[in-house]
């Protein structure tokens, strides 16, 4: 095509998710208990998730079905826009062919609100009247705000302070769609509270702000608790991403070599990367599927397969995760949606078994790479997509340094104009490098007293 931004007709726009557990030939293991260790049942999830969002949860089917009241908001940014990156390409002076999708079109700028609208909505047909969740950069939390708003339900976000602080104008966003965002650690919960008598100073962390958000659903039946990442059927409804792409890629005449995502929990990667893993699955080919995670808070890289908890304080089950351990609390960089300490247990199995690919990139490369993004295409990426941006460069120069011509994809999962304050530091020169040491790491996992993965 002539044309570097590829639409795909609305008429298009999938009708189902896809459920990657269905192929994957090593099932994930189930969650256990926090105190039995023993496989738990949907009975245990039902204080935090509707009926229909534990069914995701635990299916095995290959699709499910995308309501239709949920694929009518969807219809105000989807489908979103496919981009071949020309501009990128001359500035490597690369052979390969570089594809974004551009999630940062839809109400919230981020690719969160796939997951955040079906969420809403399940959480609206079985009664629930108020919603509860965490949020790292605030991508999640406004997508959560702008959902609830549509289906008339109030929402109640506990942002990681660093964010908080160092992003206000997230909150406004939240604020504006009707959601009470707090700073956490805060004073409202248990848990805020004994992080708070322990490091009265703590940054936070998206564990931290998940036991505060848990413990606020726990105490009112008409309260449930959303996720925006991690969980099976949070990557479920992402899927719809890549399998946009698919069709994209079909009108372009191509298909990837190498797709590419950042990494904080799961959903991102998921999103873009599980459609395409499908044919490695079914049809044998190679497809590189790579996420793209921070130096400072590297569970894919530096981490240890085991089960572990999904929160700080222990209000979770236990899943079985590459971990740098619960109690983990990463340097406030400035993509604060990759600062989660554990992995998707979906994503960690197959990372187990050599299906997918990780790297790590510290924070000053990540915001050079998007740098250069932007001169190039004139998207301005949020911290989050600059990772994926940092690997594709290393790829794309690895083809030119080769000769190759391949084909990379990735997801430009949201926009930074909310993060101008982080590329002013940069351009200044005063953004501080972080880089997690291994004692650090080790330190953090000899706390760890859940159970090892069996061999």
């Amino acid at each position: 095509m002539n044309n570097k931004k590829i639409l795909l007709p609305e008429s298009e726009m999938p009708r189902q998710w896809y459920n990657i557990v269905a192929d994957m030939p090593t099932k994930p293991l189930p969650p256990l208990h926090p105190g039995t260790h023993e496989p738990i049942g949907p009975e245990m999830l039902a204080p935090l998730f509707p009926p229909a969002l534990i069914e995701q949860e635990m299916t095995q089917d290959r699709y499910v079905d995308i309501p239709d009241e949920v694929r009518d908001i969807y219809r105000i940014w989807r489908p979103t826009p496919m981009f071949r990156a020309y501009g990128l390409e001359r500035l490597l002076d690369t052979p390969a062919k570089i594809y974004y999708k551009y999630e940062g079109v839809s109400p919230a700028g981020s690719h969160k609100p796939n997951t955040a609208v079906p969420q809403a909505y399940y959480n609206k047909q079985a009664g629930v009247t108020k919603i509860t969740t965490e949020t790292g950069a605030g991508q999640w939390g406004s997508a959560l705000s702008f959902a609830c708003q549509h289906f008339g339900m109030e929402c109640e976000v506990y942002m990681v302070r660093a964010s908080y602080t160092g992003k206000p104008y997230r909150k406004v966003l939240m604020n504006t769609w009707g959601a009470t965002v707090y700073p956490s650690p805060s004073d409202r919960t248990v848990a805020g509270r004994g992080i708070l008598a322990q490091h009265p100073d703590s940054p936070g962390s998206l564990g931290i702000a998940i036991s505060e958000a848990v413990e606020m659903a726990l105490h009112d039946e008409n309260t449930k608790y959303a996720l925006g990442s991690v969980l099976n059927h949070v990557l479920l409804h992402q899927t719809i991403i890549g399998l946009e792409c698919e069709k994209q890629l079909e009108m372009a005449g191509d298909f990837p070599d190498i797709v590419v995502a950042p990494f904080g929990g799961g959903s991102n990667f998921a999103g873009i990367g599980f459609p395409f893993l499908r044919h490695n699955l079914k049809e044998g080919k190679k497809i590189r599927c790579i996420a793209a995670e921070p130096t400072s808070c590297p569970k894919l890289t530096r981490g240890v397969f085991r089960y572990d908890l999904g929160d700080t304080v222990g209000m979770t089950p236990l899943l079985p995760m590459y971990t740098l351990g619960h109690d983990f609390i990463p340097a406030p960089i400035h993509a604060g949606g990759l600062r989660y300490h554990g992995a998707g247990a979906i994503v960690s199995q197959l990372l187990h078994d050599g299906l997918i690919e990780a790297q790590a990139h510290d924070q000053l490369s990540c915001f050079a790479a998007g740098i250069q993004f932007a001169r190039s295409e004139g998207i301005i990426p949020a911290p989050e997509a600059n990772h994926a941006i940092a690997t594709v460069i290393q790829e794309a120069l690895r083809c030119k340094e080769a000769g190759r011509s391949e084909t990379i994809l990735f997801n430009l999962c949201g926009h930074g104009h909310f993060d101008m304050g982080a590329y002013e530091q940069y351009l200044a020169g005063n953004l501080v490098e972080h880089e997690v040491t291994q004692a650090e790491i080790n330190a953090s996992l000899a706390t760890l007293t859940t159970p090892l993965i069996p061999a």
